[in-house]
């Protein structure tokens, strides 16, 4: 079961770099605001070589994460009323005015 979820890990990464690196290659701004990384992480992820990403997507853990740190922004996300079609903007919002992650 756990090579099973591995496997599946190594996918998952080896698709977030792939369309990471697209998205950045295409407007890096709007790739750096969407993914939710500095410029820096940008940079070294859209000079990423072939051999390195998939390097990279074959570590034992998730790149990508979700970006919900606050229950606030994944609870608004979730609401079913009237109002939903607005739910999605509204998140976008605050997930918007959060700083980017930074290597640590």
């Amino acid at each position: 079961m756990a090579n099973d979820y591995l496997s599946e890990i190594r996918d998952v990464n080896l698709s977030y770099l792939m369309i990471a690196q697209q998205m950045i290659r295409d407007d890096r701004a709007e790739a750096i605001f969407r993914l939710g990384i500095s410029g820096e992480i940008a940079d070294l992820i859209a000079g990423m070589s072939n051999a390195q990403v998939l390097k990279m997507a074959s570590c034992n853990v998730m790149l990508s994460r979700f970006r919900f740190n606050d229950t606030a922004i994944l609870s608004t996300l979730l609401r079913d009323k009237a109002g939903a079609t607005s739910a999605p903007v509204h998140a976008s919002i605050i997930m918007a005015s959060q700083a980017p992650e930074t290597l640590v």
